[in-house]
């Protein structure tokens, strides 16, 4: 009757009980052996979080920035709408200056509305991502480079866009021209 060892180079051989010394070979059960990763390995409840939450959020921001500053169907949509409403309500018999404004200034108005929306939730969504790290588990505040970089690119856009959506809401940029 034999025993399976394993000698010190690793090589698996059947040897008989009674020649089988202690110094040469180190008796192994077959069915004990584990990998060393397996035993190693950290539980789920404490491993560091990934990150992939933050990262989307980052992505999103940038995203609604640069919505905002381009524009978007909902503004678009929106927009037209405020046409429709605008040649609606507008007698026929009104002054240009009035027919323009209610067509087409009202519209403008909706337009920068939706996009200084955009840039404002972009713009927070940034600040939240930035500032999250802060408000983490104690010793794990380490934020991805470019989670940092992407958000920083939202908060960037959502000022410029929100800047820009003001300066069109108040007709400072391209304002409706005077009619007159």
């Amino acid at each position: 009757m034999g025993t399976r060892t394993v000698d010190e180079t690793g090589a698996d051989t059947e040897r008989d009980e009674t020649a089988v010394d202690a110094t040469e070979s180190t008796d192994v059960d077959v069915t004990e052996t584990e990998p060393e990763a397996a035993q190693d390995a950290p539980e789920s409840e404490d491993r560091a979080p990934s990150g992939v939450g933050q990262g989307a959020a980052a992505v999103v921001s940038a995203a609604l920035g640069l919505v905002s500053l381009t524009g978007s169907w909902l503004g678009t949509v929106a927009a037209a709408r405020e046409t429709l409403v605008g040649q609606l309500e507008t007698a026929a018999d009104a002054g240009v200056a009035t027919q323009v404004k209610e067509v087409y200034g009202d519209a403008w108005h909706t337009s920068a509305l939706w996009g200084g929306l955009f840039a404002l939730t972009a713009l927070i969504v940034g600040v939240v991502v930035l500032a999250r790290p802060a408000f983490g588990t104690p010793g794990r505040t380490v934020q991805a480079p470019w989670i940092k970089s992407v958000a920083w690119a939202g908060v960037s856009l959502g000022v410029i866009g929100l800047l820009l959506a003001v300066l069109k809401y108040t007709d400072v940029l391209l304002g409706l021209p005077a009619a007159g």
